[in-house]
Formats: structure tokens, sequence, C-alpha cells
């Protein structure tokens, strides 16, 4: 802990808290953090795919702390509840975004669950953002900041909830990890370990998982309307898209537009058009105690690891809003996150249109 972030304020010595446990760097170093605030630590590892079974290394970052370890089995659960809802935006030309779809329903949703039926007074996990009474804000690593894909937790979740490595950035934890001589200090760093197909891509793996419908079509030229030839199903494409289209048109194309119901999907030779000031979100939770009727202004993330931007936010319904950014932004993509805040603070968010 760093700064004035005290992340166990509301937990004392002796408590016992579940940690939500991959077995990576990141996980491991909140484990030490609790029993070095005098936390009984219960680490539980969910296991999500058959394919990815990893429990021999969960085990030994486990059995390195000291701390005792359960395995959750939530294959089906996964399969049913985050693989076929993200294949369902997939087929609608649309890209989802797996750790907002996941983390409400797995991480803050099962897990809490077991915390609370073993006697646990709080979940832990290795999230780089902060949370300090019941309110979310970015962690202090903004590279590494994950607030992005918590806009849709609950307060009860937010209340339940504790992440240590909040004012820590991704050095520091490493440096801790190697003084502690921790076996997994010099590990790689994972992305979406949980989710991310062996070979080919995300919506390839589960368009043969669910035995989707290819919705093929053209590819036009945006510029001239002009045909292009066919391409492999709006599944297989996203905004701004530029490597894997098949289309050789002597300068770079973009993919600037999916239309589902023609299944037409537009290319761009003029980046330019990949720009807009504007964007319409649903499926909105608000992480204010008051849902917001009048426009308010915001910092409107649109992606991670994009940097948020300033907008007008206005309300149209209690789950959903208009955006109005200042200036264009890149690659509106429908189906992604646009997350809300107020300078650090979390504030809200949705799924763009």
């Amino acid at each position: 802990m760093t700064g004035d972030y005290f992340p166990f304020s509301n937990l004392k010595s002796g408590d016992k808290v579940l940690l939500a446990f991959s077995g990576g760097i990141d996980s491991t170093i909140a484990a030490h953090l609790c029993k070095k605030a005098g936390l009984d630590v219960l680490a539980v590892n969910m296991c999500f795919l058959p394919e990815k079974d990893n429990r021999a290394e969960v085990q030994k970052a486990a059995d390195s702390l000291g701390i005792k370890l359960d395995f959750l089995e939530l294959q089906q659960d996964f399969r049913n509840d985050v693989m076929l809802p993200c294949w369902r935006v997939f087929e609608k030309g649309k890209t989802p975004n797996p750790c907002a779809i996941c983390n409400p329903v797995f991480k803050f949703g099962k897990l809490m669950q077991y915390a609370v039926a073993n006697g646990c007074k709080a979940l832990v996990t290795g999230h780089y953002a902060k949370l300090e009474n019941g309110t979310i804000s970015r962690g202090t690593h903004r590279a590494k900041d994950q607030s992005y894909f918590l806009f849709r937790l609950t307060p009860e979740q937010r209340k339940f909830s504790c992440f240590p490595l909040g004012a820590m950035t991704k050095d520091q934890v490493r440096q801790l990890a190697d003084q502690l001589g921790l076996p997994n200090a010099k590990a790689k760093e994972s992305q979406d370990a949980c989710f991310s197909p062996p070979n080919g891509t995300l919506a390839e793996m589960l368009q043969k998982e669910f035995s989707g419908k290819i919705r093929n079509g053209s590819f036009i030229h945006k510029e001239t309307g002009r045909k292009l030839g066919l391409h492999q199903g709006i599944h297989a494409y996203t905004i701004g898209q530029r490597k894997g289209t098949g289309v050789a048109l002597g300068t770079p194309a973009y993919v600037q537009k999916i239309d589902p119901g023609t299944c037409r999907i537009f290319l761009t030779t003029n980046e330019e058009t990949l720009f807009s000031d504007r964007l319409s979100v649903e499926s909105v939770v608000w992480q204010t105690p008051d849902v917001p009727v009048s426009p308010f202004r915001a910092l409107v993330q649109i992606r991670y690891r994009t940097p948020a931007a300033p907008a007008q936010v206005i309300p149209t319904g209690k789950e959903s809003c208009d955006i109005i950014f200042d200036s264009p932004v890149r690659a509106i993509t429908p189906g992604q996150a646009a997350v809300f805040y107020d300078d650090e603070k979390l504030l809200g968010g949705g799924f763009i249109c």
C-alpha cells in the first residue's frame, strides 16, 4: 500500500477473506498483501475452460504463500453465461467485451456467493483499480488501470470487494514478487488468459463452439459503392480493422461499418471516415447513488487502453444515453463498453449500440 490508499480499512486482523486466485503475479501479490495485513486468506481458482488446466502451477503459487486453495468447476456456467452471450454479440456484427460480461457474473457473482457461504468478510481481487467506501476509481498505474471493466458492479458487490493493488504499479508488483522469491516473479504478462483461444480468433472459436451460422455478404467500397468481393462472415470483423480482410486496393483499407441487416461490410481508404463525435449506449449501469436525468460532462472511454475523451453525456432513459464528444474519436465499435468518469472516479457505463 502506498500513499493514503487503505484497501483493508473495513477489515480487521484475523478476518477471513476470499481471494480470486489465478496463480498469476497480480493475484499472488494481492494474497501476500492480505497476509501482511493479518487476514485469513482462502484462495479460490475458477476453472472455466477444460483445455486450460493449469492447476499444478496455481497450486504451486498458493503453496509458496502457505494459503489454502479451492478450485471451482465452472466450465458449463462459463459456456452458458459468457461464451454464448459473446457469440450472440459477434453474430450481430458487433464486438463483445468478455471481461465486462464476465466480471459481475463470476468474479463478483459466483465467487462472492462462495465467499459468503464460507464465512468470508470480503472478496479480494488483483484488479489495478481503487475501491474506497463503495466507490471505484482509477488505479495509480494508468497504463494498467482496470476500472473500465468494473462498471457493471452493483452497490452490494462494491461494498463486499477489496482491491489491494490499486495504488501499485506493475513494476512495484514485480519487484515485490522478486524480493519474496515467488515462483511466478518472472512470468510473462497474461492477456485475457481465461478466454483467449490457442489458435485463431475468439470469434472463430465461438462460431465453431456453438455451430453458429456464418452470415456471409459483400465488402463494399465506402467511397464508390463498388463491390470488392465476399467476406467470411460479419462475426469475423471489427470496426477499424485493417489487416485480414483479404482485399487489395493498393492502399490501406479499414472496416468502416458493418451492416447486420444486409451483411455488407464497408471498407474505406480514407481513415478520417473512421472518426465520429457521437454514439448511443444501452444497458447502462450507474455507479452513482441516483440515476442522472440531466445532461452532464464526463470523460468517456470507448475501449480498454484508449484514453478517455471529454464529452457530454445525455441520459435518454434509466439504462440508456447518448454521448457527444468534444472532438471526434476513432473507430466507435458497437458491442464494446463506453465507460464514464468524473476525472478519476467511475460514474458508470454501458454497451455501445
